[in-house]
């Protein structure tokens, strides 16, 4: 999975081994300057682990040998060491762990504007939930890995993906299906709205529960959640004299396309009541979805 974004230009630090890091509080309220931190490269080669090479966080396992691991490959490997093929037991490298528990580092999404330094122990929790961590592509018609922050994912979806993209808070979609019975190739479809200076995602498709076919419309906000909330928008779909509708919030896309689908958060359709608002012939579907996003007070 590639992280796209513009990164700063640093001139190379004179020694090749070491980096200086200088740390600032993450706070557009205060920012604050600590002694330097000098991080050693040979330190982060001895706490990468020779299994996922991932950072080793305590506890450090190590063999009769002297070789690491981390704790969660120790069970994968049957507690044979990967090098040497010793038995593991039960040996803990403290030393190794004074160490790790001795280093500050920087967030390693610093290119996206974090500018926080963390102790080695907590920088992996921050960095699961640091608001400048990339979002994923919503693009839900295919696998796409692409992740960035939100100006990088508004031009990919316009450009590689080709998706609609519209000025405004209302809308007023059309969707039309020849066999509504064949949900596995159904058409669902993606448009942007860029309003009140943000950008969202209408989703609509079919899919099954159970054995029956059932449409979906919703609504992601891109963003985190915390800004999510600051909206709300409606759906509705109406014909033949029916009308049904639905309000919500909008999820914010570090929620997947299929978590918020699964969740049936949104306007939803069962076949039956589809085919009645397209007419009641049940050889075509129609649906006329109209709805519009305001911003919360």
């Amino acid at each position: 999975m590639t992280i796209r974004n513009k990164p700063e230009v640093i001139d190379p630090p004179q020694n090749k081994d070491m980096t200086d890091i200088v740390e600032c509080v993450n706070s557009p309220a205060k920012t604050a300057l600590k002694p330097n931190v000098i991080v050693s490269s040979s330190v982060h080669k001895l706490l990468e682990c020779p299994v996922c090479l991932n950072a080793m966080y305590p506890p450090i396992h190590q063999c009769s040998n002297g070789h690491t691991l981390c704790s969660s490959c120790k069970p994968r490997v049957h507690d044979r060491c990967p090098i040497c093929r010793h038995e593991l037991g039960n040996i803990r490298c403290l030393a190794l762990e004074k160490v790790a528990a001795s280093l500050e580092l920087p967030c390693i999404y610093q290119s996206f504007g974090c500018i926080g330094i963390y102790p080695y122990h907590s920088k992996s929790k921050h960095e699961s939930q640091c608001v400048f961590r990339p979002y994923s592509c919503p693009y839900s018609g295919s696998e796409c890995t692409a992740t960035g922050d939100i100006p990088y994912l508004v031009a990919h979806l316009k450009d590689d993906h080709k998706v609609d993209m519209h000025n405004g808070s209302t809308f007023n979609h059309r969707y039309v299906k020849s066999n509504p019975h064949e949900v596995e190739n159904a058409t669902w479809m993606l448009t942007v709205f860029s309003c009140f200076g943000q950008y969202f995602c209408l989703h609509f498709e079919a899919f099954h529960l159970g054995m029956s076919p059932v449409y979906i419309a919703f609504l992601r906000f891109m963003g985190d959640d915390n800004e999510a909330k600051n909206h709300s928008y409606s759906l509705q779909v109406c014909g033949s004299g029916r009308k049904m509708t639905w309000q919500g919030v909008p999820r914010s896309i570090r929620d997947s396309h299929q978590k918020v689908r699964d969740s049936f958060d949104g306007l939803v359709i069962q076949r039956n009541m589809a085919l009645l608002f397209s007419g009641g012939d049940r050889k075509e579907l129609k649906l006329r979805v109209t709805g519009r996003i305001w911003k919360e007070q």
